[in-house]
């Protein structure tokens, strides 16, 4: 029995393994980077081909392993001592148990001068954890984005509103038509209420600011805030009423996301605008996906407080780092670089934050203009019910929504979604 333990053993340290703290780490290949991420099918192809520039310059081999489950795998990844040198992190919160955990290798001088050259300077602060840093931002996406049908606005001679003394001209106008503002659909099965959350958000960020905004995600100030109050307030007056919301509350309540803009592109119209994410050109009719430009005009949700300027709401995938080799050192270097983007950039359907990024290289005139917006936005945050507890961001926020828009009072839902923050 002790001769087959001393055997094992050997192996086990002939094949790379050290024992330190419970810990096992195997040996690297060398002038290999293993990177983990949830970019799959067509993402996936195009985030290698946007790697090939780094592996020809360096000879390093970057073997991206694509999961639909990475949420979960990564954390039984680390956790067995087997992490990938890398890993794309769609979940901010993500970044933060694991920088918590002690899990992952501080971002290091020479990447920070990098990073402060190339973003501005929110994304490092988004990056780090506990006055340290630990990510580096690729692929963004953008929910502060409101979407119109082109040539209707063209023939109805409406223009697109920055301010929102404008915005409430337009709306205005287009109810003195005989038209609709707005189309919204709330229903996505159990995450229903999500697109209810989102109007808030970027409300919040244009009246009261990014520190309460920020404040209001920590908890550290109550969910029912007069300022969250004013910003529920701004949304209902138009979500609740059938002036100014196609359908009413019901049709709100009852369609799906994705469903919801496909009215503005009837003839005539039967709603103008549609505020949603940069990815809800995938669910546009067929005959409109197929003719985007020409079919389809967008702007910046407007600002609403002029100090705050025109802010961004959205996500984004952080690279961090668990293994500190050189070759690993380089890849992040890299990624930190708008060489890194600039294909994918080429092939659509990816925006990055990158200040020192060529616009032109995007592939159509709308994927121009929201990298655009993004970078010209002052203040850029996260969807603030992704980084609130679970049992809030996921939960009562989304069905405190719901609740408000099928007419319960607001001071009640507010009260209830506070009552329901973790201790």
């Amino acid at each position: 029995m002790k001769k087959y333990l001393v055997i094992m053993l050997a192996l086990l340290l002939s094949a790379g393994f050290v024992f330190a703290g419970g810990a096992q780490e195997p040996t690297a290949k060398a002038n290999v980077v293993s990177v983990m991420g949830a970019f799959v099918q067509q993402e996936e192809v195009r985030f290698n081909e946007a790697m090939k520039v780094f592996e020809e310059r360096t000879g390093i081999d970057v073997q991206y392993e694509a999961t639909k489950q990475f949420e979960t795998l990564i954390f039984v990844r680390v956790e067995g001592g087997d992490p990938p040198d890398v890993a794309a992190l769609p979940q901010p919160g993500l970044m933060k148990k694991f920088a918590d955990r002690g899990s992952l290798v501080p971002l290091w001088p020479g990447i920070k001068s990098i990073i402060n050259k190339n973003y501005a300077p929110v994304w490092l602060e988004l990056g780090s954890q506990k006055g340290e840093a630990y990510g580096v931002f690729h692929r963004v996406n953008m929910k502060s984005l409101v979407w119109y049908p082109k040539k209707a606005w063209a023939n109805a001679g409406l223009t697109t509103p920055t301010t929102w003394e404008e915005m409430e001209a337009l709306e205005k106008k287009a109810i003195g038509m005989g038209a609709v503002p707005w189309t919204v659909g709330f229903e996505s099965g159990g995450a229903t209420g999500w697109v209810g959350t989102d109007w808030v958000e970027d409300i919040m960020l244009r009246t009261a600011g990014p520190d309460v905004y920020d404040q209001w995600v920590n908890h550290e100030i109550p969910f029912n805030d007069p300022r969250v109050k004013k910003a529920a307030e701004i949304m209902g007056k138009r979500l609740l009423d059938p002036k100014y919301v196609f359908g009413g509350p019901q049709y709100v309540l009852t369609t799906n996301f994705g469903d919801a803009p496909k009215v503005m592109f009837d003839n005539p119209p039967r709603a103008w605008m549609h505020k949603q994410g940069n990815f809800i050109t995938g669910f546009f009719p067929e005959n409109i996906q197929a003719n985007l430009l020409e079919e389809v005009g967008l702007f910046g949700f407007p600002q609403i407080d002029p100090k705050w300027g025109t802010p961004a709401l959205g996500g984004g995938d952080q690279f961090v780092m668990f293994n500190d080799r050189p070759e690993v050192r380089q890849f992040m270097e890299f990624l930190a670089t708008w060489e890194s983007g600039e294909s994918w950039a080429k092939a659509g359907g990816a925006l990055f934050p990158y200040k020192t990024q060529d616009l032109s290289a995007y592939g159509n005139e709308l994927e121009r203009a929201q990298a655009e917006l993004l970078l010209n936005a002052k203040v850029f945050r996260f969807d603030a019910s992704d980084l609130m507890p679970a049992e809030v961001g996921a939960g009562t926020f989304w069905t405190g929504m719901v609740d408000y828009v099928s007419g319960v009072n607001l001071d009640k839902v507010l009260a209830e979604i506070e009552d329901s923050w973790p201790e």
